[in-house]
């Protein structure tokens, strides 16, 4: 029989990782809305991350108490980080809730979070997918670059040429990253299953 610790993580983590998949749901449309629908983004999704955030204060009491392998601090300065910018300012200043910075934030938010909390929660059953891992440190170490790249401001001279930021390019890079992984790893599958296929075949004969 598992542990309550471990029942209580798998529903933290499962819980939180379809919260955030809602939040990309409502998300989406404005992707394929007409031009300007970003704006939107606060409204349509913006109580809910709040909402998400904001419980997520649990993850630096789980490090506190042992629950986590975690460093409390480093769980405390991810939450705060975070918290701040979506309670004490976006929340607060309608002007900003309709720039296209929040929406691209919070997709970034959105995919990354369905990934990693997706990833705790089968940990925790032991059955988590290598590729699941692999896509979910890749994401990781690219967010936790941002506001180092963003800082530094690099690779400034190519970039404006195209009237833009590296640190922007990267956020959109978050936002496709898991569609284009998955892409790739579904044609590798279909590749390592016709071979597999080939060669049985040839067993056969």
């Amino acid at each position: 029989m598992a542990r309550p610790s471990k029942l209580y993580l798998l529903s933290y983590n499962s819980l939180q990782s379809l919260g955030w998949f809602l939040a990309l749901l409502r998300l989406l449309p404005c992707l394929a809305a007409p031009p300007g629908s970003f704006r939107s983004a606060y409204a349509v999704a913006g109580d809910l991350i709040c909402f998400l955030q904001t419980c997520a204060i649990l993850e630096t009491v789980h490090a506190v108490i042992g629950l986590v392998p975690t460093s409390p601090l480093l769980a405390f300065l991810q939450w705060g980080g975070r918290t701040h910018f979506v309670l004490a300012l976006v929340r607060q200043i309608p002007e900003v809730q309709s720039s296209p910075c929040v929406f691209i934030t919070f997709m970034a938010w959105s995919i990354s979070e369905v990934i990693r909390y997706s990833h705790y929660a089968l940990t925790t059953l032991k059955v988590c997918p290598a590729w699941l891992t692999y896509l979910r440190n890749e994401m990781l170490t690219m967010y936790q670059a941002l506001p180092f790249v963003k800082a530094r401001n690099l690779y400034s001279g190519f970039f404006e040429k195209f009237s833009m930021t590296y640190h922007s390019f990267l956020v959109g890079v978050l936002v496709c990253y898991p569609f284009l992984w998955l892409k790739l790893y579904l044609h590798v599958f279909k590749q390592r299953k016709s071979k597999l296929g080939k060669t049985s075949r040839k067993k056969r004969a």
